[in-house]
């Protein structure tokens, strides 16, 4: 495991990404994308990489100066938490796409399976490295899951899911080795359709999480998630999440180090974090379905009210989910509030 200060702060992956680099306005009325959406960059290809690094740059500084303690990267150069890995894989059909039920009931494009799944090349290693280059903290950064990318293909090879799941998970693998070999600290599988799809997750998630993770020597985290709670389904708004987790004491039998939690926004009952002895908890103490800003005492308060059920040794400080869908100016805020939150709770166990 990674050895840091106790009670250590950190992002659960995406922040927001600058106006000048994606169009937000038509981002925060969809889901995310799984297949590619190109058309969402404000850049121009011949410059995209460089805008997609200079808004890094922005991310990485930003996270230094509220004083988070270990870094990631905000994804800024992703137009989903998932479609970026998923439609990198060979066994993909480049002619059409597929459709599948997203999380809200609503077919949506999605890969189309039409032969074997398999990493053909590094994906992500460059981001890796271009994160550890630029900061002296601990990194973190995150991939899909092998289980969240079945759910969200259509399969027209493999005879089940569970078969397409396993090769996913040998292509996540190779990725996670080669992003600890690029110096990351932490790498974290999302894995949001573990809570969508609890009962497909019974059946065979674990076996595919545990091989996806398996033999990579570095410190792992696993996602998972009510889903995002700032984006405008047209002129609707986001319904309200579950107080519960449907698969969570699950989780206790994966390989997984770090399991991260929403527990601010759904009221979460930390009582369930008993359901983990075994893993440290990455608890979410940020709210992110309102811009309104938490106070550091707030923060405290829920960090005090997990402590009753997790020793300290065992608990990360986060936001419940990705800021991709919020303003930089309350995602600093919010993060801001999480630190010096962190901090009141650190002084007084000290």
């Amino acid at each position: 495991m990674l050895k840091h200060q106790i009670l250590p702060t950190t992002i659960v992956g995406s922040y927001p990404q600058p106006d000048w680099l994606i169009d937000r306005e038509r981002l925060n009325h969809s889901l995310p994308p799984r297949v590619r959406a190109e058309t969402l960059w404000r850049i121009a290809e011949p410059w995209l990489d460089e805008a997609q690094e200079a808004a890094t740059l922005m991310a990485i500084r930003d996270q230094e100066e509220v004083g988070i303690d270990i870094i990631g990267d905000g994804e800024m150069r992703r137009e989903s938490y998932s479609n970026r890995l998923a439609t990198a894989l060979s066994g993909i059909d480049t002619e059409k796409h597929g459709t599948a039920i997203d999380r809200t009931g609503k077919a949506n494009p999605v890969p189309l399976v039409s032969g074997p799944i398999r990493r053909l090349a590094p994906i992500e290693a460059q981001d890796a490295a271009f994160l550890r280059r630029h900061t002296k903290r601990p990194v973190k950064l995150t991939l899909p899951g092998p289980f969240t990318m079945t759910q969200q293909a259509e399969n027209g090879y493999y005879p089940d899911s569970r078969a397409m799941a396993m090769d996913y998970a040998d292509a996540v693998n190779a990725e996670v080795k080669d992003l600890f070999a690029a110096g990351v600290d932490v790498v974290q599988l999302d894995e949001p359709y573990l809570q969508a799809r609890a009962d497909d997750a019974q059946y065979y998630a674990i076996e595919a999480i545990n091989r996806a993770l398996d033999g990579v020597g570095g410190t792992t985290a696993l996602h998972i998630c009510f889903g995002y709670a700032m984006v405008h389904h047209g002129a609707g708004s986001t319904k309200a999440k579950p107080k519960a987790y449907d698969f969570l004491a699950e989780l206790d039998a994966s390989v997984v180090d770090i399991i991260s939690v929403e527990a601010a926004q759904p009221k979460l009952d930390p009582a369930i974090l008993a359901e983990l002895p075994s893993k440290t908890i990455m608890y979410g103490v940020l709210d992110l379905s309102t811009p309104e800003v938490e106070t550091p005492e707030i923060v405290a308060g829920r960090i005090r009210e997990a402590l009753r059920y997790v020793d300290a040794e065992r608990l990360w400080i986060a936001p419940d989910c990705g800021m991709k869908y919020h303003s930089r100016h309350h995602s600093l805020e919010k993060l801001k509030a999480m630190v010096d939150g962190a901090a009141i709770v650190r002084a007084e166990i000290a």
